[in-house]
């Protein structure tokens, strides 16, 4: 996933989650997503405690924190 594809995933609303971002369609903030992944979670856990996720909102998470350096 490039930087640019991450931003038809994510979405920074101020009426949702202060304005955090977050995965489009979803409460669940990228930092959220982050922090699962750094305390270990898979690719794979992710969406199943998640159904709505795939593993493209995943990467875009991913990108997006990326971009953010």
């Amino acid at each position: 996933m490039t930087n640019s594809s991450w931003q038809s995933r994510i979405v920074k609303d101020p009426e949702i989650l202060g304005g955090k971002p977050v995965i489009r369609g979803t409460r669940l903030a990228v930092e959220f997503i982050v922090g699962l992944l750094a305390e270990g979670w898979s690719e794979r856990d992710i969406p199943k405690n998640y159904p709505g996720l795939t593993r493209d909102d995943i990467l875009a998470c991913l990108a997006y924190a990326s971009a953010q350096r």
